[in-house]
C-alpha cells in the first residue's frame, strides 16, 4: 500500500498558488524583493504572512513561489511603469520586514 502525497494534489497546488498570490501581493506592495523574502528568517516570514492575513505556509515551497511571483511582478512593473498596478502602495513599510545593514561608527 502506498501512502498518499496530499501536499501535491491538484487541490493542494491550487491552494498553494492562491496563498502565494495573496502573500506576493502584500509583500510586493511593501517593496520587498524575492531575494529579500528568501533571506528572511522563518520567524519574520511567519509574521509577514500573519500581517497579510494569511496562515503562514508550512513549507518553503510556497515561499519560493511567492519569491518567483515577486520577481515576475517587478519585471512586469519595469516594462509598464505608467500602469497604476506598477506602483507599490506601501513602500514605506519595507523597513518593518527588511532591515538595512548596520553601518559601523567608524565609517
Amino acid at each position: 500500500m502506498t501512502s498518499a502525497d496530499f501536499a501535491h494534489t491538484d487541490r493542494a497546488e491550487k491552494n498553494r498558488r492562491e496563498k502565494a498570490v495573496g502573500l506576493a501581493r502584500y509583500t510586493w506592495n511593501r517593496g520587498v524583493t524575492g531575494a529579500e523574502l528568501l533571506a528572511m528568517s522563518d520567524d519574520t516570514r511567519r509574521r509577514l504572512a500573519r500581517a497579510a492575513d494569511a496562515h503562514p505556509p508550512r513549507t518553503m515551497e510556497t515561499w519560493a513561489l511567492v519569491a518567483q511571483l515577486l520577481d515576475e511582478k517587478t519585471a512586469w512593473a519595469h516594462e509598464h511603469p505608467d500602469h497604476p498596478s506598477a506602483t507599490r502602495t506601501h513602500p514605506d513599510e519595507k523597513i518593518m520586514w527588511v532591515k538595512p545593514p548596520v553601518r559601523s561608527w567608524l565609517d
